[in-house]
C-alpha cells in the first residue's frame, strides 16, 4: 500500500523556478470590446444611393457654362522705332545711345538708362581735351557718367555733332 500525502498546502512537489506567477485576476479578453478601424468600413459606392428621377433636375441650357479663357500667350516683345543712333567705344568703355535710351559700359559692366527715367544727357571734352565724358541725370537727381577716349582729337570731334543730332531726335529741347 502507497501513502498519499495528504491534501493541502505544503505537501506535493515544490513548483518549478520558471513557472510565471498565478494572475491575481482575470483579464478581459482584448477582442469583447475592439474598436473598429477606419479601413475596415467600406465606403458605399456611389450607385448604391437611390436614384434620383429624371424631373428631379432641372435641365441645364447650352449657354450655362462658362466660356473658356483663351490661352494666355506673352505680348510680342516691343521693338525700339527705328531712329538714329552714337555710339563711341574705346579698349574698356562705350556709350550707347539709340531708341531705347542710354548704355554705358564701363570695365564690362553694363547700366542701361530707358528714356522715360532719364531727366538729362550732358556731354562734354574731358580736360586734356582726349576724351569724351558723357553724363545721365536720372529722375531721380543721381547721375552717372561714362568716359570713352578718343584715338585722336579728330575723332573725338565727330562725336560731338553725331551726338548731338541722336539727343536732339530723341530728347528735343523745348
Amino acid at each position: 500500500m502507497t501513502q498519499h500525502p495528504p491534501p493541502g498546502p505544503g505537501f506535493g512537489p515544490p513548483p518549478p523556478q520558471y513557472a510565471p506567477a498565478p494572475p491575481a485576476y482575470a483579464p478581459q479578453p482584448p477582442y469583447a470590446q475592439a474598436p473598429q478601424p477606419p479601413y475596415a468600413q467600406a465606403p458605399q459606392p456611389p450607385y448604391a444611393q437611390a436614384p434620383q428621377p429624371p424631373y428631379a433636375q432641372a435641365p441645364q441650357p447650352p449657354y450655362a457654362q462658362a466660356p473658356q479663357p483663351p490661352y494666355a500667350q506673352a505680348p510680342p516683345p516691343q521693338q525700339a522705332a527705328a531712329g538714329p543712333d552714337f555710339l563711341a567705344v574705346d579698349k574698356r568703355n562705350a556709350v550707347v545711345v539709340d531708341a531705347s535710351g542710354v548704355a554705358f559700359e564701363t570695365s564690362g559692366h553694363t547700366v542701361e538708362f530707358r528714356w522715360p527715367e532719364i531727366r538729362g544727357v550732358h556731354y562734354r571734352a574731358s580736360p586734356d581735351g582726349k576724351a569724351l565724358m558723357v553724363a545721365v541725370v536720372h529722375m531721380d537727381g543721381r547721375f552717372y557718367e561714362c568716359v570713352v577716349q578718343a584715338r585722336a582729337r579728330t575723332r573725338l570731334q565727330e562725336w560731338f555733332p553725331q551726338l548731338a543730332r541722336v539727343l536732339g531726335h530723341y530728347r528735343p529741347v523745348g
